[in-house]
């Protein structure tokens, strides 16, 4: 590898991906591109331990810079990349300088999706997706301030409860019929609707935004029942879009994300892709989807470092997700399209509990609240397709790793 790995995207995937490399044997040169100001680092405290104020963003870092200076990593920060360049093997910058590579991954992650709304530009309304954003709204959230979160999946509800912890009041408004829809069953919204209330988060489902009004800065919030709502800081969390149009403009496959195989290998025998922009087939799912996920940056891009320096092993695995609201834990593992039941197993008198997602006497997903035991043998069942009852999954005294033993 003579021009050595570029990494365009210095986010969670691109750093593990170039120490993956160093720690693999790789030798050559390796260069991460960045457009913010710093090191790579994880998102997942950007809406909890960040925007209470436990944590600052060196906390939030993967390594600190020493890590990289000691295993020779380069750190282009401050700058994007404008173009690829195949034919060449080259990646032109916006600060007019051009890179060489032999192999190249892309880890450009996504952007957050932007409502278009009347007064959206007003301040006080922000998105959640980098660490200047975490600290903007930080800022913003002072005791008594009134907080309206428009979007009611994981993000906006970890940030309304980081609110109602640093003594404001929020409100959470959801287009669809329940909290976190896309991915979890009814049981488990209608769980953490009354956790939000009883922290007094006041949740509003089948209600749409369609006014910001204010007088420079925001004020009000309209809906679509004829209601308003006070608000000094809104945060709009609907979702991201995959920063796939660098990989399109070179002419690479790109539906929902980078189109990429098991091997995180585009159609370019010498680019690959790892993290939230791909749209990666999954073996033990049998398709292709994308994920926006702390293990799938990681893992996905450890599996790219490998392949890149003549690995065989795919990346293979049952996706993994998280969230804490308040001091509770949820974990979701699976991503099913589809389930025929949901199974309930109580954990205790302490509020921990298990929900199981089956279809065809398997299972396919499972929801733990505090509960975070059963996750792994559920990953394990999953994976077998393990045929399974109802009545024993929901027994706590058929202990889960013998099922998963079967």
């Amino acid at each position: 590898m003579a021009s050595g790995v570029i990494i365009i995207g210095a986010g969670q995937a691109g750093g593990e991906a170039a120490f993956a490399l160093r720690e693999g044997g790789f030798a050559g040169p390796v260069t991460i591109i960045g457009e913010e100001p710093h090191i790579p680092y994880e998102r997942p405290p950007l809406s909890k331990a960040l925007l209470i104020g436990n944590n600052e963003p060196a906390d939030t870092y993967l390594r600190e810079q020493a890590a990289y200076d000691e295993h020779d990593i380069a750190l282009q920060l401050n700058v994007t990349a404008r173009s690829i360049d195949r034919s060449g093997k080259g990646v032109d910058l916006s600060d007019g300088s051009a890179l060489a590579y032999d192999k190249l991954l892309i880890a450009t992650g996504a952007r957050v999706r932007r409502l278009d709304l009347p007064g959206a530009n007003l301040a006080g309304v922000f998105y959640l997706r980098d660490i200047a954003d975490s600290l903007a709204i930080r800022e913003a959230l002072t005791p008594g301030a009134k907080l309206v979160v428009i979007g009611g999946g994981y993000v906006g509800l970890e940030v309304a409860a980081s609110a109602r912890k640093r003594g404001c009041e929020a409100t959470v408004i959801e287009v669809a019929d329940r909290i976190m829809n896309r991915v979890v069953a009814p049981e488990m919204s209608t769980h953490f609707t009354d956790v939000h209330r009883a922290a007094g988060v006041d949740i509003r489902t089948d209600i749409a935004p369609e006014a910001i009004e204010g007088d420079g800065h925001v004020r009000e919030l309209s809906l679509s029942d004829g209601s308003r709502i006070a608000a000094d800081v809104i945060v709009i969390g609907i979702g991201v879009v995959p920063n796939s149009e660098l990989a399109h403009d070179a002419g690479l496959d790109v539906d929902n994300g980078i189109k990429v195989d098991e091997f995180t290998r585009t159609n370019d025998a010498n680019i690959f892709a790892a993290g939230d922009v791909t749209n990666h087939f999954n073996p033990l799912l049998g398709r292709s989807l994308r994920l926006e996920s702390w293990q799938n940056a990681q893992n996905q891009a450890i599996a790219a470092a490998n392949i890149m320096l003549g690995g065989e092993e795919p990346h293979a695995e049952i996706p993994w997700f998280w969230s804490d609201q308040y001091d509770i834990n949820l974990q979701m593992v699976g991503a099913p399209e589809s389930w025929e039941r949901v199974v309930r197993r109580d954990g205790g008198e302490d509020g921990r509990f298990t929900l199981f997602y089956m279809a065809d006497g398997k299972l396919v997903a499972a929801n733990t609240v505090d509960n975070a035991r059963d996750i792994r043998p559920a990953r394990q069942l999953i994976e077998k397709a393990t045929p399974l009852t109802a009545e024993e999954l929901a027994d706590p005294g058929v202990k889960m790793q013998q099922l998963a033993k079967r």
